[in-house]
């Protein structure tokens, strides 16, 4: 009966044993067979109670694996995105929205959080450029990763090649504070770590290669720490990052 995963335990088993054995229940006797009947009625509630009780626990195992959120484990982010066709399709879909929008000067505005690897963002720019080819674009992208920014960033300088007219900004402020490019905190302002990078030279290659300098910058501006309260990333100092190119200054005066 045990082997087949009933209700009662071999501890209960031996408590019941050492009950007889104590009290000389003779097993022949009418009080033998009330005994077994109330050992077997408290067996059978013992069984429901556990059976509660495991309920219970999965209940609340299944409300831990609802919290989990999916995008805080890097790895089985990485395999889902790298396998499968997502980014490509909210790219798409972005860019159907491109026809219906109506640019004011001095920019085409795009705001973008969370950057990510820049998978979506770049091929939204493509589609920018393709749609309006001689508008200035003024792109913020809000991340807090450092690894995404590297990623982001190595896939920027054809962007700046194809769209000269492009001023690209990322920074790690929050999510309420990074489309006005201000921390909210006094504190957090007077700290703020603001780079301005012209990028010099007219090649895809010249771009690159002055990216891939500032290396040491981003390793520095998106430190993080961890909430207390949260156990969310928080960055350590506030850091924003302007590029554009050097022969576009002049034109894109209004927009820097």
């Amino acid at each position: 009966w045990l082997r087949e995963g009933k209700g009662v335990t071999t501890s209960t088993v031996s408590k019941v044993r050492k009950y007889i054995t104590a009290r000389g229940i003779d097993q022949k006797s009418p009080k033998k067979e009330a005994q077994e009947e109330a050992v077997s009625g408290s067996n059978a509630i013992a069984g429901k109670t556990d059976k509660i009780t495991s309920a219970k626990n999965t209940k609340r195992e299944e409300l831990k694996k609802s919290a989990f959120r999916f995008y805080d484990n890097r790895q089985k982010y990485l395999m889902f995105v790298n396998t499968c066709s997502e980014k490509w399709v909210v790219a798409e879909r972005v860019g159907m929205e491109l026809a219906h929008i109506h640019p004011t000067p001095p920019a085409l505005r795009i705001f973008d959080a969370g950057m990510g690897d820049g998978t979506v963002l770049t091929s939204v720019m493509r589609g920018m450029h393709r749609r309006y080819k001689n508008m200035p674009f003024f792109i913020v992208g809000k991340e807090i990763s450092l690894e995404d920014v590297r990623l982001s960033l190595e896939k920027m300088s054809d962007r700046f090649f194809e769209h000269p007219a492009t001023v690209l900004i990322v920074t790690n402020l929050y999510y309420t504070e990074s489309p006005w490019l201000t921390p909210q905190s006094m504190q957090a302002a007077a700290a703020l770590n603001w780079m301005d990078v012209p990028l010099a030279g007219d090649t895809a290659h010249d771009f690159h290669e002055q990216i891939k300098g500032l290396q040491s910058v981003l390793a520095d501006g998106w430190q993080i720490q961890v909430s207390e309260k949260t156990g969310n990333p928080l960055y350590v100092r506030p850091s924003v990052l302007v590029l554009y190119r050097e022969d576009q200054k002049f034109l894109l005066d209004q927009v820097i």
